[in-house]
């Protein structure tokens, strides 16, 4: 990717490698800037030489996140995406992917690209998440203007694959082309969006789920246009827990109610995997203002995402992703293999064999 990028032309420095190790350092450290992931390698000075990497000077640093091709980081964070997935998909049997896009706050240094109204700046993430395997298979980066459906008519689509969405995306045409290719569909419809039903489906009494019907959404837009969606959809509406009534709309006509409501209730996971990696891998800390440089940085945290997640399936001791990333944390520039992070040192095996023997 460096080559193909022409990264390293005329570096002297800080190669795009050093770079890279640099900034997947701050994420899984926790550091909170550039002056203390500059601190932190230069403790570290010895050990970097293991990682073929070295020291970075502040400046340096600064430059290379503002002018460096964000596309190296982007392209790796998609390879290693695929790689990933491809693995996983073989062993699930179903395939649910959950669409949706969470916002980063930015300053004012960052308004000549990411400026959303006066004096609030911001970027937004657009992702699609496989909530069985808990990893990312897609991801965009755009300013906090763009509209959600805008960037996901931007994104690859899978023929047959189950998509689970807000009304964010509300758009018939793009669900036209979802249909098209044979994806199911599973949504929530606008409270001013009526249906004009064909068929009216049993429930059972007691349950959470208050009506099931199929119809067609209006065969018009506005302004006098044609909705491109004119197959029939199903309407399941549904009660929630705080007693909120949901109108849920999904393009399968042969699922129980109950799937589609489940399918939908699902999308909670994108939810969390956006509070994760916001709380844990503080990506809501930048270490540069350019959109160059926040879009490296979103890939990094999204990379040091997929190491984590990969790490901690080779282990079975410790399962809160949470607690594995703090343990990373804590040995993270310490030779010791992961198998071995959660064993005591020596001196205190060769105690407790001591006590064991004496009782």
């Amino acid at each position: 990717l460096v080559e193909d990028h022409d990264a390293d032309v005329r570096v002297r420095r800080l190669p795009t490698k050093v770079q890279f190790i640099a900034l997947l350092y701050g994420q899984l450290s926790g550091a909170s800037g550039l002056r203390e992931i500059v601190t932190g390698l230069c403790s570290h000075a010895a050990r970097l030489y293991h990682l073929g990497a070295r020291p970075v000077r502040r400046s340096t640093f600064s430059d290379a996140n503002a002018n460096r091709p964000s596309a190296v980081f982007t392209d790796l964070l998609a390879l290693m995406m695929k790689q990933a997935h491809r693995g996983l998909r073989r062993k699930l049997a179903e395939t649910t992917y959950l669409i949706d896009a969470t916002s980063v706050r930015l300053n004012e240094r960052s308004a000549g690209w990411a400026q959303f109204s006066t004096g609030v700046c911001g970027a937004k993430v657009h992702v699609i998440y496989d909530a069985d395997a808990d990893r990312p298979i897609y991801a965009a980066v755009s300013p906090a203007n763009v509209n959600d459906i805008t960037a996901a008519q931007q994104m690859p689509i899978e023929p047959g694959a189950t998509y689970v969405f807000d009304l964010g995306y509300y758009d018939y045409a793009w669900w036209a082309a979802l249909d098209a290719a044979g994806c199911r569909i599973v949504t929530r419809f606008k409270s001013n969006t009526p249906l004009h039903p064909v068929e009216e489906l049993a429930v059972a009494s007691g349950g959470n789920i208050l009506s099931d019907r199929i119809g067609f959404l209006p065969a018009r837009q506005a302004h006098s246009r044609h909705n491109p969606m004119q197959q029939a959809v199903r309407e399941v509406r549904i009660t929630t827990e705080t007693g909120k009534i949901l109108r849920i709309l999904s393009n399968d006509l042969d699922a129980s109610a109950e799937d589609i409501a489940e399918l939908y209730r699902r999308r909670w996971a994108i939810e969390l995997f956006f509070r994760w990696i916001k709380q844990t891998l503080k990506i809501t800390r930048f270490v540069g203002t350019s959109e160059n440089a926040v879009r490296i940085q979103i890939a990094v945290a999204l990379i040091a995402f997929l190491l984590l997640r990969l790490a901690q399936a080779t282990q079975s001791a410790v399962q809160s992703p949470t607690l594995f990333s703090r343990l990373v944390r804590a040995n993270l520039m310490h030779r010791r293999s992961i198998h071995h992070l959660l064993e005591p040192p020596p001196i205190l095996q060769d105690q407790r064999q001591m006590s064991l023997s004496l009782s």
